[in-house]
C-alpha cells in the first residue's frame, strides 16, 4: 500500500486532570491517539502528537486542601505520575506537557485576549451561588445538592445519575465545605459567545461528523438543537491563568477554554524546539489532519467547545477533521466510580503486566464504540491464547527453531506474502477509519495463518526428508514474522522493538519487507511470558 503524498498529522489527547491517579479507562480512552500517531509516522508523515496535565481548577484546590498541600504541589505530584504511567505504556508523545507551564499560560492568554478583541467575549453581571459564611462565591464542585431528577445528594457539577445541575439548582445548594446553604448573589464575569457561532458550528459539523463516531454525531446534534447557551469563561479562584483583561484581576480563567486551548500551545512550544512550523498543523493549508482523541465525557469540549474557540480566533484556524471518542471501560460490569473505589489504576497494571500486553488487551477489546467490560480473568485469559499462544508461539518456534543458526537461504512463499500485503492494506483502512478493534483482528487472521501453514508444512519432518523445503518454510516463517512486526508496532510497539533488533530491521515501515538470507540468529529470548 502507498502513500504518495506526505501530510501533516495533528493529533491531540484529552488532557488528564491532575486530582486522582490514571485508572485503566484513561487509557482505554487515549491509547487510539497513539495507534493513529505511530501508524502515520511508519507511513512516513509528519507527526505531532501533544497532550499533557490539566493542572488547574477547583478539584485541585479541594484536593489540596484535603491533603493540607498547595495546589502546585498537587498538580505536580500527578503531572509526574501521569508522565511516568504514559511513557511506560509506551505513548508517543511529542510533547506531553502541562497547563501549569509557563509558555502555555503566556500563549492561552494571548488567545483570550484575541478572542475579547474579536467580540466574541463579553462582560455580563449575573447571580451565582455565595457562600456567606466562607465569604466566597461557590463553584458548582463546591457544591452539594438534592438531583432533581434521581433525588440522590450530588455535587453540582454532575450527578451519577447523568443529571447536570443548572444555575437554578445551584442556587438551593449548600457549600460542601462549611455545610451552609448558599445565597445568590450578584457577580461579575467574563462570557463566550457561543449562540453567535452556533450556525458556523452547526456547518462544520455537517461536513465533518463523516469522520466521526455515531456517539459524537449524536451527543453534538443533541446540544445544537437545544441551542447553544453563553458559558462563563472566567471563575472566582486562586488558582489558575491569569485573566489579561483589565477590571477581572481577581479572576482565573476556566479551566476547559484554557485546557482545549492548551493544543494549539503544545504544538506552538514543541514546533519553536524543533523549529519547524507550527501553523502547517494548525492552519488551513489543504495537506493537515487533525485528530482529537477524548472519552465520551469530553466530547462537547471537542466537537463544539474547541470548534467556537478556534472560529472566535477568527484567524483561518483549521478545525478538527477526526474525533475519536472512547466509550466507558467498565470494571466487573460496573462503571468505574471515585466513591465506589472500583478502578484499576494504570499503575497496579504496569507494575503487574507487561505494557505491550495491555494495549493489546485495551485496544482489542476496549469500548471502541460501545461500554466494554474489563475482569482481570478475561485479560489474563486473552493475552496468553493471543499473545503468548499464537504469536509469541509462532516467533519462538520459528527464530527458536532447533539447531537453526541462522536464517536460511530459502524462498518465499507467494500465497503468504500476497496475504503479507493484503494485511498491510486491510489494516491501514481499519485505522484509518478508527477501527482499531477491527485491525488488532485483521493481525491476529494473519498469525493464524502462519501458524496454520507452519503445521501443515511441518517442517520437523521437512529437515529430515527435503531441505530445501524446510528452508522455503522457516525463511517464509521469518518473513511473516519481520512482517507482523511492522504491523504491530502501533499496538504493541516494545515486543515489536524486540523483533527487529533480533532481524536487523532498522525501523518500522508500512510496507512488506524481506529478513536478509543468512543472517546469523542469537539471542533469541521468549518475546512474552505466559501470565499465571
Amino acid at each position: 500500500m502507498e502513500f504518495k503524498e506526505k501530510k501533516n498529522i495533528l493529533i491531540g489527547g484529552a488532557w488528564p486532570y491532575a486530582n486522582n491517579s490514571l485508572h485503566i479507562g484513561h487509557i482505554a480512552g487515549l491509547i487510539s491517539g497513539d495507534v493513529v500517531a505511530r501508524f502515520y509516522r511508519q507511513i512516513g508523515y509528519n507527526v505531532l502528537y501533544v497532550s499533557g496535565t490539566d493542572c488547574h481548577g477547583t478539584p485541585i484546590t479541594l484536593r489540596a486542601k484535603k491533603e493540607n498541600k498547595s495546589p502546585k504541589e498537587i498538580a505536580e505530584e500527578y503531572h509526574k505520575e501521569f508522565t511516568k504511567c504514559f511513557e511506560d505504556m509506551q505513548f508517543s508523545y511529542d510533547l506531553y506537557t502541562k497547563t501549569e507551564d509557563e509558555f502555555h499560560k503566556e500563549k492561552v492568554q494571548e488567545l483570550f485576549k484575541k478572542m475579547y478583541d474579536n467580540g466574541y467575549i463579553y462582560e455580563k453581571k449575573d447571580m451565582q451561588p455565595y457562600c456567606e459564611h466562607c465569604e466566597k462565591f461557590v463553584a458548582d464542585r463546591e457544591l452539594l445538592l438534592q438531583c432533581p431528577s434521581c433525588g440522590n445528594e450530588t455535587k453540582g457539577d454532575m450527578c451519577d445519575c447523568g443529571y447536570e445541575p443548572k444555575a437554578e439548582d445551584l442556587l438551593n445548594a449548600k457549600c460542601i465545605e462549611c455545610g451552609n446553604k448558599v445565597i445568590a448573589k450578584e457577580n461579575n464575569n467574563l462570557y463566550l459567545a457561543l449562540g453567535k457561532l452556533q450556525e458556523k458550528i452547526e456547518k462544520y459539523v455537517e461536513q465533518n461528523k463523516k469522520n466521526w463516531r455515531i456517539s459524537s454525531q449524536n451527543e453534538t446534534e443533541k446540544y445544537l438543537r437545544e441551542g447553544l447557551p453563553e458559558k462563563a469563561v472566567t471563575r472566582n479562584l486562586e488558582w489558575g491563568v491569569d485573566i489579561p483583561i483589565k477590571g477581572f484581576e481577581d479572576k482565573k480563567m476556566y479551566v476547559w477554554i484554557e485546557a482545549v486551548l492548551g493544543y494549539i500551545t503544545a504544538c506552538q512550544k514543541i514546533c519553536n524546539e524543533r523549529n519547524l512550523d507550527w501553523t502547517k498543523f494548525w492552519k488551513e493549508n489543504n495537506n493537515n489532519y487533525i485528530y482529537m482523541v477524548h472519552g465520551k465525557d469530553n466530547i462537547t469540549f471537542h466537537t463544539i467547545i474547541l470548534p467556537a474557540l478556534l472560529l472566535a480566533l477568527d484567524d483561518n484556524y483549521k478545525l478538527p477533521d477526526y474525533m475519536i471518542a472512547t466509550q466507558y471501560l467498565n470494571i466487573n460490569s460496573e462503571k468505574i466510580s471515585k466513591s465506589k473505589g472500583n478502578g484499576i489504576t494504570i499503575r497496579d497494571m504496569l507494575d503487574n503486566y507487561d505494557s505491550d500486553m495491555i494495549r493489546y488487551y485495551l485496544i482489542g477489546n476496549g469500548p471502541e464504540r460501545k461500554d466494554s467490560n474489563f475482569s482481570i480473568e478475561e485479560f489474563i485469559a486473552t493475552c496468553n491464547a493471543e499473545i503468548v499462544n499464537k504469536y509469541g508461539n509462532l516467533i519462538n518456534r520459528t527464530l527458536k527453531y532447533k539447531g537453526l543458526e541462522k536464517i536460511p537461504n530459502g524462498e518465499m512463499n507467494k500465497e503468504i506474502k500476497d496475504k503479507i500485503e493484503n494485511t498491510y492494506t486491510e489494516v491501514a483502512q481499519a485505522i484509518e477509519n478508527m477501527e482499531f478493534r477491527k485491525a488488532i483482528e485483521i493481525i491476529r487472521n494473519l498469525v493464524e495463518e502462519g501458524n496454520k501453514f507452519y503445521e501443515e508444512k511441518q517442517p520437523w519432518k521437512q529437515q529430515k526428508e527435503d531441505i530445501q523445503e524446510f528452508n522455503n518454510t522457516i525463511y517464509t516463517c521469518s518473513n511473516l514474522v519481520a512482517n507482523l512486526s511492522n504491523l504491530y508496532e502501533p499496538f504493541m510497539p516494545k515486543s515489536s522493538e524486540k523483533v527487529r533488533k533480533l532481524l536487523d530491521i532498522p525501523q518500522a515501515l508500512w510496507k512488506y519487507i524481506k529478513v536478509e538470507k543468512d543472517k546469523r540468529l542469537k539471542g533469541i529470548e521468549p518475546l512474552f511470558e505466559r501470565i499465571k
